[in-house]
């Protein structure tokens, strides 16, 4: 019988915990590990329309990839969204677990499924190391019949593991010396001589997040009142390899930004916005999933000709702009639905044991098209609608109704009206 929890277990060794941001919320927001499973929704957001999906599937787990509390609740009020969620989930025995930043700097993670997606090939590096990967090496002595209590209490606060192992360790027998004051408590030896004691030297490997951690279970559980640890730096803080935010990469053919938009409209099916010069041949590509403007400057460093993310900020694509970088913005859930599929079909089990569905509710907020109320003026023009230009005023070639047409003056390198989201004309 596969349960809820052996699903958690394996999201837990793919996108470990310790590499998401310190503000962040991912992991188990609510449910009942021990359930057992009969079927799995992903999703990228867990709203109450995903959560009712979820039930009406008679999923018992809801993976997202945005975590449904990010503060702590005060009370659980279903007139509010936020407990409204978890009141229907709870109702619905449906668990939701979330991976979100742990997510986004994994490798695989939401980024390398847009670079998937894209054609953007191997090799491909991240855009931004992060510190998520990088282990440290926790030292201490003590003596061998107080090594077990070590290696379990070491272990349970996230020492010990590297791939699919667990409660890993090194001893080496040795002397180890001391000489206690007149006031010190010494579990073994005699107080202002110098002792010595038969010790083994005990190492683990540790995530750096988890450093604070292991170190207070160390200090509990060692024997010794004042034991002895050193904490070694295994790795820069770029982490282990793959591991950061974006990708960049060479395209298996090049193409230009125009091209590229294109690409990013059928392949995500996403609006596409975008900066800089359509013309601009694209052959080395940065994307990153969800909001990846910040990483212009890293984009710009690495060579790349374009970058492929979600909300880009008015200024923040002039910079751009201006840099000759040309920048795709596909939206922030444009940019990370690719995972959500990449990882349900990673999770479906050949055996069939249990479903993995992708969730149908669309929870993008900026959705394209009439049956939610927003209408394309293309649309509307098709149908002489009440958005259609009047009779009197020139047709634009542009689709964008914002594309500067000019300033009235003989003089056009003066443009205050200059709107760096230049839709393509073509």
């Amino acid at each position: 019988m596969t349960s809820v929890g052996d699903i958690i277990d394996l999201l837990d060794r793919r996108y470990l915990p310790s590499w998401a941001e310190a503000w962040d919320n991912p992991g188990l927001q609510v449910g009942d590990r021990g359930a057992r499973l009969g079927c799995v929704l992903v999703a990228l957001d867990p709203t109450l329309d995903t959560i009712r999906e979820a039930r009406e599937r008679e999923a018992q787990l809801l993976i997202t990839h945005h975590p449904l509390v990010f503060e702590p609740l005060s009370r659980v009020d279903v007139g509010e969204p936020t407990a409204a969620a978890v009141a229907e989930a709870l109702a619905g025995g449906v668990t939701v677990f979330a991976c979100h930043t742990n997510a986004d700097v994994a490798s695989p993670g939401v980024s390398d499924a847009l670079a998937d997606r894209l054609g953007l090939g191997e090799p491909r590096e991240p855009l931004r190391a992060t510190g998520a990967g990088a282990k440290v090496k926790i030292v201490t002595f003590v003596p061998e019949e107080h090594a077990h209590a070590l290696l379990e209490a070491m272990s349970l606060a996230g020492a010990g593991a590297i791939g699919e192992y667990d409660v890993c360790s090194f001893r080496a027998a040795g002397t180890g010396t001391f000489r206690p004051s007149a006031v010190a408590d010494p579990t073994t030896g005699t107080k202002q001589v110098v002792n010595e004691v038969d010790e083994v030297r005990f190492e683990m490997l540790v995530p750096s997040g988890r450093t604070e951690a292991v170190v207070s279970a160390l200090i509990a559980a060692h024997p010794y009142e004042e034991p002895a640890y050193e904490v070694i730096a295994l790795e820069s803080a770029g982490g282990a390899a793959g591991i950061g935010l974006g990708r960049i990469g060479e395209l298996s053919s090049a193409t230009d930004a125009s091209g590229l938009a294109q690409r990013c409209r059928e392949g995500l099916g996403a609006d596409a916005r975008l900066v800089g010069d359509p013309g601009r041949t694209v052959r080395r590509l940065a994307v990153c999933g969800g909001s990846g403007a910040s990483l212009v400057g890293a984009a710009i460093a690495a060579g790349a000709d374009a970058l492929v993310t979600g909300d880009v900020k008015h200024h923040q694509a002039l910079e751009a702009e201006a840099a000759g970088i040309a920048i795709i913005d596909a939206g922030h859930h444009g940019t990370e639905w690719p995972w959500v599929e990449t990882l349900a079909a990673a999770l479906s089990p050949p055996s069939g044991a249990f479903e993995v569905a992708v969730a149908k509710t669309d929870t993008d907020p900026f959705r394209r098209g009439g049956e939610d109320g927003l209408v394309e003026a293309a649309d509307d023009a098709d149908d002489g609608g009440n958005t259609a230009p009047s009779d009197d005023l020139p047709l634009s070639d542009s689709p964008d109704p914002f594309e500067p047409t000019g300033n009235g003056s003989d003089d056009e390198s003066i443009d205050l009206s200059r709107d760096p989201f230049a839709e393509d004309p073509r």
